[in-house]
């Protein structure tokens, strides 16, 4: 493994605040009332881990979760007409709910009892609807959900980036749904999501050490590394400083195979540094917003990850904060606005657009297996869903995920 960086990770590693100003400010001192440099982790890529999510069955199936620490995510919330509202993500939660009325109320309540007893194999649960055949938007339809409730359980709670979903089957949103609250159950806190102390940093180096217990060899900090290919064309392994390790194929991102990927999208991301918590989300230390992509007009949904001094990302006394959305008009900055709002007074933030790729073949013809570029989500579910793809084109093997982990249920159709 030779990733560019002394963590172990790739370039949506950590930085610390030392590091922040030399790829943004360049030149600039770092002013001294953020404290020590060394107290600041900055994810490039922030994102959440859900309770019963791929990721955190990946760290348990793998052993990986031995060598870190995580913390409960306070809370999340959606935004409905400038508003910022707490997730409902079961029956209870939604009669307690003040971003529906009262019929609505129970209307969204008989739709979430149904997802929550909803089992694949027990016909029982189905009601007679047959999930791979109707849609998303004919089951919304069923129970008479308004347009609204409709918008925050597609997009805050089944966690969909657009409004696609809502005419291919309904099972993916389903099992999303149930996925979100058995998420919200498993550790019994006031969110579905966890999050490492130190950052995601820390990803990286649990497997590195757990790499090590198993005798792989880690070659740290090497941005010059490049991919060594065959006469046939094909990767035969990784070449740094004069050195080249030897491989049947060769696992990495797209950033190592010009001319192997294409261009799908852009991001935009703010990293703000704050002296308060976030407004309107109860003083919370980390909190996920998201903003439906119908509340500000876009084709694409926008995402506010917040977290703080208790997760020893910062300085005490200070908390971070990240909006995220896909790239649509020529002003990315610009696009942040509505995320940027909900953040009351902002210090300093840092944007930086990043491109989206994608591989242009599978890997079976050139040894090059290649992941996609992370999306705007502050959840890692789509990432996940991109390794474990990978894995069976390198092995023609599935994970099973559920062995290892006895709490795991909703996510194995995900």
């Amino acid at each position: 493994h030779g990733p560019p960086t002394r963590s172990g990770g790739g370039g949506p590693g950590s930085l610390n605040l030392k590091q922040l100003y030399e790829k943004f400010k360049p030149g600039q001192e770092l002013p001294p009332h953020y404290g020590r440099w060394q107290d600041w982790n900055f994810d490039m890529v922030p994102k959440f881990m859900m309770g019963n999510g791929l990721l955190v069955r990946v760290l348990v199936h793998t052993g990986v979760h031995k060598y870190l620490e995580f913390k409960a995510v306070d809370g999340s919330y959606v935004v409905k007409g400038g508003k910022t509202y707490k997730v409902p993500a079961n029956d209870k939660d939604a009669l307690r709910s003040s971003l529906m009325g009262m019929f609505e109320k129970y209307r969204a309540r008989s739709f979430f009892i149904f997802v929550q007893d909803y089992e694949k194999d027990d016909p029982r649960t189905h009601k007679g609807y047959d999930l791979d055949v109707i849609t998303s938007r004919e089951l919304f339809k069923e129970y008479g959900l308004d347009p609204n409730t409709v918008d925050f359980i597609g997009h805050a709670l089944a966690l969909q980036t657009d409004d696609s979903f809502m005419d291919q089957p309904a099972r993916k949103m389903v099992m999303a749904v149930k996925l979100y609250s058995e998420s919200l159950a498993r550790f019994e806190t006031n969110s579905p999501y966890i999050y490492p102390l130190y950052g995601l940093g820390e990803l990286p180096q649990g497997f590195a050490r757990l790499s090590a217990v198993y005798g792989g060899t880690y070659m740290l900090a090497k941005p010059d590394a490049q991919v060594v290919y065959d006469e046939a064309g094909k990767a035969c392994g990784v070449s740094s400083e004069g050195e080249t390790a030897k491989a049947k194929y060769v696992v990495g991102d797209p950033s190592y195979f010009p001319g192997k990927v294409r261009r799908v999208g852009q991001v935009v991301r703010a990293i703000c540094i704050l002296s308060h918590p976030i407004p309107n989300v109860g003083d919370s230390h980390s909190v996920q917003i998201i903003i439906p992509q119908k509340q500000t007009g876009r084709q694409s949904d926008m995402y506010v990850f917040g977290c703080s001094f208790a997760h020893n990302v910062c300085a005490k006394g200070k908390y971070l904060a990240f909006v995220s959305t896909a790239v649509e008009t020529a002003n990315p900055t610009a696009e942040l606005m509505p995320g940027l709002q909900l953040l009351g007074a902002i210090d300093e933030y840092f944007v930086q657009v990043s491109d989206v790729m994608e591989p242009v073949n599978d890997g079976s013809q050139d040894g090059c297996y290649i992941s996609k570029g992370y999306d705007a989500t502050t959840h890692f579910q789509s990432t996940v869903e991109d390794v474990l793809e990978m894995y069976k084109k390198i092995t023609g093997k599935d994970v099973n995920l559920d062995a290892d982990d006895p709490a795991a249920t909703a996510g194995q159709e995900q």
